[in-house]
């Protein structure tokens, strides 16, 4: 069998980003099952369905920091890995490895204790009110203590699609997906556990895919191999993976502040049922996002092998195809949204209020969800030919210096000051999408030149 590695350098581009995005946006989208399947059972709870959905959706924000060190360590190691396995330096890709894998651990027992000991206090602030604070509290103390799965699972789970294994990459989460629906209605109904149900189900899930995940790259068929000798951590070799991991890292732990600002002024101008309506919301753009950050995981072994290898025109190529398939699925989605806004929103509430007030907030909040296809192939560019500095520039500009802001500015400028609030979100795209463009299409260049 052809070497996973040659086929990174030898196989017709647009074939090979098939080959490897396919397998990756069905591991994106059963992923995303993990996030919103919890929400969907929950808020079909009987009687107090709408109140423990946005409990749960409080603790989004702790959930996404939990996120955010994986990709820290995740998301600059991989392609790292993949530029020295183009460049024909084995050892120090699978030193890059071990050395993440040993952070991902340290990291993970630092946030479970953490999470554990200001589990409350975090919610509260977070935008949990006396009548929401029960339910999640009850979700995060049960989720806080399966950290280490979730670190292992998404953290190492990328240096197997970094390999070209993409669809070991599927299999992992869909093992994990697959328990999770299953253990949900299971712990949720028949043991009428409610929202600690629903935790436990997760955790038991990501300790299943982390299981699978530690098993192959140990294996034989694994190209970079999880050794003992590896495990200590050389600075030397990891800080160049955090660094490039950064801008990962900002974007998800931003995400987790943008939604505390998105729900305390939520709560200011409305009620829980607006900031209920924001926990389907961010659930509907995560079916907008995790397709295409798939796509863009499939094309990133392919541009960053061949940019160790020097071989500009298949970085070229895979660009332009990256960029043509993220921004179809953009287009469609937003058209379906945009035209069936309740349909997306009846999956997650029976609640006729909740559904009628979320189908408008929708229109408004994905109003620019057309133009991201540019934003997340130009992102994920950047991450793959190494380039950690724009990679953060971008992710920065977008949550801090755009939407932050906006959150609080745009009620102040429509009448809706409810929808204001969401309007803040189409708002910074249009600008961020812009910027990004601009900046990439002149570092791009420069890079080939280099090359």
């Amino acid at each position: 069998m052809e070497d996973k590695k040659e086929i990174l350098g030898t196989e017709p581009v647009g074939r090979l980003l098939w080959k490897l995005a396919i397998p990756t946006v069905i591991a994106q989208l059963v992923n995303m099952l993990y996030n919103i399947v919890d929400r969907i059972y929950i808020g079909h709870i009987p009687e107090e369905g709408s109140l423990a959905l946005t409990g749960v959706g409080v603790c989004m924000p702790v959930i996404m920091i939990v996120s955010a060190f994986a990709a820290l360590i995740s998301s600059g190691g991989a392609p790292r890995a993949s530029i020295f396995m183009g460049r024909g330096e084995h050892e120090t890709a699978e030193k890059i490895l071990g050395g993440c894998f040993s952070l991902q651990i340290f990291i993970s027992f630092v946030l479970t204790a953490i999470l554990l000991i200001w589990n409350r206090d975090f919610l509260l602030a977070f935008g949990a009110s006396e009548n929401t604070i029960d339910y999640a509290a009850g979700y995060m103390s049960i989720y806080a203590v399966g950290t280490v799965f979730v670190q292992l699972t998404l953290g190492m789970g990328a240096f197997i699609t970094a390999q070209g294994f993409a669809r070991i990459g599927m299999i992992t989460v869909l093992i994990g997906a697959v328990c999770n629906i299953a253990l949900d209605p299971l712990f949720i109904f028949v043991f009428d556990m409610g929202v600690a149900g629903a935790a436990l189900a997760t955790v038991i899930s990501q300790a299943v895919s982390c299981l699978w995940v530690l098993w192959f790259l140990t294996g034989k068929k694994t190209k970079l191999r999880l050794k003992v000798e590896n495990f200590k951590i050389d600075f030397r070799i990891v800080l160049p993976c955090v660094a490039l991991g950064l801008a990962a890292f900002v974007m998800q732990s931003s995400e987790s502040i943008i939604s505390v600002c998105f729900n305390s002024s939520l709560l200011k101008y409305g009620d829980d049922i607006a900031v209920g309506a924001m926990t389907i919301l961010t659930s509907v753009m995560q079916f907008a996002m995790l397709p295409m950050q798939g796509i863009a995981q499939g094309a990133q072994p392919i541009s960053s092998y061949n940019y160790g290898a020097r071989n500009v025109e298949r970085v070229k190529k895979t660009f332009r195809l990256l960029l043509t398939a993220c921004l179809t699925y953009s287009v469609v989605l937003w058209a379906l949204i945009m035209l069936f806004p309740g349909v997306f929103a009846g999956i997650f509430t029976p609640d006729p209020k909740l559904l009628q007030f979320t189908a408008k907030a929708l229109r408004i909040y994905c109003g620019a969800l057309l133009l991201f296809g540019i934003q997340i192939a130009c992102q994920m560019t950047f991450v793959s030919i190494g380039n950690a500095a724009c990679s953060i520039v971008v992710a920065v500009v977008r949550k801090f210096v755009l939407l932050l802001p906006l959150i609080y500015l745009m009620p102040h400028l429509v009448a809706d000051k409810t929808m204001g609030v969401y309007l803040a979100e189409p708002a910074a795209d249009v600008i961020a999408v812009t910027f990004t463009a601009v900046l990439f299409g002149v570092q791009f260049k420069k890079a080939m030149k280099k090359l």
